[in-house]
């Protein structure tokens, strides 16, 4: 499902501990971290698909997560030119994403990325708020800017959030 301009709709899942640490997940077999995401199908709603990537992806259920807000709108990032694969139609130039904070309120050991037939990560860690924005690959980092930024408020009092050189 790709929208009129290219951008495929997709969800970001952060999910932060009572710490406000965020899960921070690998790639399988890759040397590149990223937040849980996946693709929005047609008739299911940005919060069905956060649900059904956040089982298949961590292996959480509804019942481990407080869903604390999400970004106002979509967020797009464009993929490199390498990415973009001109032969498929339609071209998908990048994605739209509605970002989902989520507060783990189960015990951790239900983050499993062994679930699903083809894990998309073999690792994950948690990690203060900003350090994403100096590990994620490139061409995600202002939207990562943006939904953090966006989202900080649900977990940090005013005052009390954690700096970052970066924002």
């Amino acid at each position: 499902m790709i929208d009129s301009d290219g951008y495929r709709p997709n969800v970001g899942i952060i999910l932060t501990n009572s710490d406000g640490q965020l899960l921070w997940a690998r790639r399988i077999r890759q040397d590149a971290w990223q937040f849980p995401q996946g693709g929005i199908r047609a008739r299911e709603s940005p919060e069905q698909a956060m649900y059904r990537e956040l089982g298949e992806e961590i292996g959480l259920q509804p019942q481990h997560v407080n869903v604390l807000g999400a970004t106002r709108g979509w967020l797009r990032y464009r993929l490199p030119e390498r990415f973009i694969r001109r032969h498929q139609k339609p071209v998908c130039v990048g994605q739209k994403q509605v970002w989902f904070m989520l507060r783990l309120v189960s015990q951790e050991r239900y983050v499993r990325l062994d679930l699903s037939d083809k894990p998309e990560f073999d690792n994950w860690r948690w990690v203060d708020y900003w350090h994403p924005l100096d590990e994620v690959v490139s061409f995600k980092r202002t939207v990562y800017k943006k939904a953090l930024n966006e989202l900080a408020p649900l977990i940090f009092a005013e005052g009390e959030m954690p700096h970052s050189v970066v924002r």
